[in-house]
């Protein structure tokens, strides 16, 4: 059940058509577009989820994972692409709590250095831009996505 995209330089349709009748879940043919990668990862997520409409609700905020656009009480909210990587976490694992060590994960994808206060700055523009009951503290253990 674990779910599988082939990342590969063989860009034969035979290839294609093997990899897939193999099993995987979607095909990638290198180079390719770090945001078309993570589109797909999000889409075969989504597959495994149970859950292919990319709308979800949460509370006030009505979040397009597709478009990867959010709305809080009907208005747009922009978020920079940390800020939405963040945010992706937390949706991804409702009601878990992350560490600011796996949420530094989500970051570093981005290469560049993690300062001491990375994650608080970011969850703070997060919780300004969303709410602050959005993502919760447990303090000395992590952050997580507020109760609905």
């Amino acid at each position: 059940m674990t779910p599988v995209i082939i990342l590969t330089a063989l860009d034969q349709i035979s290839d294609r058509i093997e990899g897939l009748n193999a099993g995987a879940d979607d095909y990638l043919v290198k180079p390719f577009d770090l945001a078309e990668l993570s589109a797909r990862i999000g889409s075969v997520a989504r597959r495994y989820a149970g859950n292919p409409n990319p709308i979800v609700t949460h509370g006030p905020l009505e979040i397009d994972l597709a478009a990867r656009s959010i709305h809080r009480d009907g208005r747009p909210v922009a978020l920079t692409a940390r800020e939405w990587a963040l945010f992706e976490a937390f949706l991804s694992r409702p009601g878990q709590l992350l560490s600011k060590a796996q949420l530094e994960d989500k970051l570093y994808a981005f290469g560049a250095e993690i300062e001491s206060n990375t994650i608080e700055v970011h969850l703070s523009r997060l919780r300004k831009k969303l709410g602050a009951e959005v993502i919760e503290t447990e303090r000395g253990l992590g952050y997580r996505l507020g109760r609905a």
